[in-house]
Parts: C-alpha cells; sequence; structure tokens
C-alpha cells in the first residue's frame, strides 16, 4: 500500500487559512514562477517547485478532506482536484441534496474508516490527507506515515492550525527534503514511530 501522507500549504506560524478560512498569499506560490504545474497552464511555479510537487501529485490515488473543505470548494463540483482519483469526505452529514452519488466522492463518517477506504481506492499510490481537523486526527490515530508542508514567507497570526486541534506531542523524523521555491519552502518529514509495547 502506498504511504498516507498529511499535506497543504502553510504559514511560518502553522496556519492553513486565515480566521476567515481565506489563504490570502499561502497559493502565491502555485501562479508565480514559469513553469506550467497542471495541463490548464492556470498554475505556474518555479523549476524546483515544479520538480518536487509535480511527481508527488502524480502519485496520489485518493485525498482525505473534511465536510469543511468539500463545502467551501462546491464539492470541487463532482471533479476530484488535480486529478485524483478518489475524494473521501469525513462527514456526519449526507452529501448535499442533488449531490451526484456516480461521482468519485466517498462520504464517511470516521476519520480512520476514511483513511482505510481511501487507502483500498489508492492501491499503491499515495493517499493525501489534508491538514486542518482531520489531518490531525489522522496524526493522533497513528495513521499517518509523512507529513508535507509548502512554507510560505507569510505569519497570518490567528486561523486554522495546520495540525488542527491536535493535542500532545508527535515526533517527526528529521526533515528528508527541503527544497527552496520562489516565495516558498518545501519540507518533507517521516512520521516518527512510537516503539511498541
Amino acid at each position: 500500500m502506498g504511504a498516507v501522507v498529511m499535506y497543504a500549504s502553510v504559514s511560518v506560524d502553522g496556519f492553513i487559512a486565515d480566521a476567515a478560512d481565506q489563504p490570502g498569499p499561502l497559493f502565491d506560490w502555485l501562479t508565480n514562477g514559469d513553469v506550467p504545474l497542471d495541463a490548464s497552464g492556470a498554475l505556474r511555479v518555479s523549476q524546483p517547485s515544479y520538480e518536487y510537487t509535480r511527481p508527488y501529485w502524480d502519485r496520489i490515488g485518493a485525498t482525505v478532506v473534511g465536510r469543511h473543505v468539500f463545502d467551501l470548494t462546491d464539492g470541487w463540483e463532482g471533479q476530484p482536484p488535480s486529478g485524483v482519483d478518489h475524494v473521501i469526505v469525513v462527514t456526519h452529514r449526507q452529501p448535499p441534496e442533488g449531490w451526484d452519488r456516480t461521482t468519485p466522492f466517498h462520504f464517511v463518517d470516521d476519520v480512520a474508516a476514511a483513511v482505510a477506504l481511501a487507502r483500498d481506492l489508492a492501491g499503491d499510490r499515495i493517499v493525501e490527507v489534508a491538514a486542518g481537523d482531520v489531518g490531525g486526527q489522522a496524526l493522533a490515530a497513528g495513521l499517518v506515515d509523512e507529513v508535507r508542508m509548502d512554507v510560505v514567507p507569510v505569519v497570518l497570526g490567528t486561523g486554522k492550525r495546520y495540525f488542527g486541534s491536535l493535542d500532545g506531542q508527535h515526533l517527526l523524523e528529521d526533515p528528508d527534503a527541503v527544497i527552496r521555491g520562489d516565495r516558498v519552502l518545501h519540507l518533507r518529514y517521516q512520521v516518527r514511530r512510537r516503539p511498541a509495547s
């Protein structure tokens, strides 16, 4: 099975959005470069960001998000983002009225069940878990193998935390990737596993 990766762009002070759910400059690095990141040409990044991000995106088989992200994006209008095959939405609510249930979106009411379904659907490809509350829950449950952060040089001060409301200490290994892009620092950490007792 593929790795489970918690991922998002994040401010230097650890926020993935401001208090009004706006990313502010957190995604500017995705549009300020010369190299097209996807077929649309709308996303253009620096060469180092392309070399780090594109291979990762190509390996994602399923993405796990919370209902809040799903609602903010209007469910991506039924089309998973960035060519991902499946989106698993963690929610206790039913899909929106009139939602086309033939789309590759799956609604699950438990983080562990969502990650398990995502792993089944992704096969040997990566399962991406969106940072925030759902990502923090997955990390706390020991379900995350790797943490990826695109650290943007801005201090938001308040907002939605990268690790959500995670309580307690979780150790990561030393970063095994530190890539400098234009207005972004790409970091990758493996999650340190606790010894079995």
